[in-house]
C-alpha cells in the first residue's frame, strides 16, 4: 500500500491538472475563414488584427472571383476569404446576394502584414480590378447592387487611409467630370460564402483552367476562369 502522504500529493496533483484543464482558453480557429464565420454566428464585425497580429482589410470590387485571386498574388497578403458583407440578412447564400434580396455586397477578407503590404497598396490593387469606380452598382458586365464596390475598414487608422486612397482616386477622375462612388464605411459582419466560391479562380473556375496565385503573379485575370 502507498504511503499516505504519496496518495495525498497524488490527489493534489490532480486537482491542479484539471483545474489547469477548466481554465484553458478555447482553442483557435485553424484558418481565416472559420475565425470569420465564428464572428459572423456572434453577430461581429471581423476585429482590426487576428489572433496572430497580422492586419485585416474588407474589400468590394464586383465579383469576388477575380478580386481575390488579385489579392492573393499581393506580396504580403498571408490569407484572403470570399463572402458577403453590409447586408441585413443572416447566413445569406450565393443566390439570395445575386437575387439582390438580402442587402449584401460580395467582397474579401484579407489578411495581411503591414510591414510588407501597406493598405494604400491594396486600395490600389482594388481600383486596378474594378478599373472604373464612377458605375454605381457596376463592375465590367455585372451589374446590382451585390457588385458595389467598397473599403469597409476595421480600425480608425485604416478608415483615415481609406478615405485618402478615395481621395487619391476621385482626383484621377476629374477631368473626366465623374465622381468615384466606392463606398467607404466601417466594417460589418462578414458572412464567408459557400466553399465552392474560396479561391474559385485558381481551383479552375467554370471552364477548369486553373489561374496562378503566386505571389507577384502578372498574368491577366480571367474573371470567370
Amino acid at each position: 500500500m502507498k504511503p499516505q502522504w504519496m496518495l495525498i500529493a497524488c490527489a493534489s496533483l490532480a486537482r491542479g491538472f484539471l483545474r489547469q484543464q477548466v481554465r484553458r482558453p478555447a482553442p483557435i480557429a485553424a484558418s481565416l475563414c472559420d475565425d470569420a464565420a465564428a464572428y459572423a454566428e456572434a453577430g461581429k464585425p471581423f476585429p482590426s488584427t487576428t489572433h496572430d497580429g497580422l492586419a485585416v482589410a474588407t474589400f468590394g470590387g464586383g465579383c469576388f472571383w477575380g478580386l481575390q485571386l488579385a489579392f492573393d498574388r499581393e506580396p504580403g497578403v498571408v490569407d484572403s476569404v470570399v463572402g458577403y458583407t453590409h447586408g441585413h440578412a443572416e447566413r445569406p447564400t450565393y443566390a439570395d446576394v445575386c437575387d439582390e434580396t438580402t442587402g449584401h455586397t460580395e467582397a474579401v477578407l484579407v489578411k495581411y502584414s503591414p510591414e510588407i503590404v501597406s493598405f494604400a497598396r491594396l486600395a490600389a490593387v482594388l481600383f486596378d480590378v474594378v478599373g472604373d469606380p464612377t458605375t454605381l452598382n457596376r463592375v465590367g458586365r455585372d451589374r446590382g447592387t451585390n457588385y458595389r464596390t467598397g473599403m469597409y475598414c476595421h480600425s480608425d487608422a485604416q478608415l483615415r487611409d481609406a478615405e485618402e486612397a478615395f481621395d487619391v482616386e476621385d482626383r484621377s477622375w476629374q477631368s473626366s467630370g465623374r465622381k468615384v462612388v466606392t463606398e467607404v464605411k466601417r466594417a460589418a459582419v462578414f458572412w464567408p460564402a459557400e466553399a465552392v466560391h474560396q479561391r474559385y479562380l485558381e481551383n479552375g473556375g467554370r471552364f477548369g483552367r486553373p489561374q496562378s496565385a503566386a505571389r507577384g503573379c502578372t498574368d491577366e485575370i480571367r474573371c470567370y476562369g
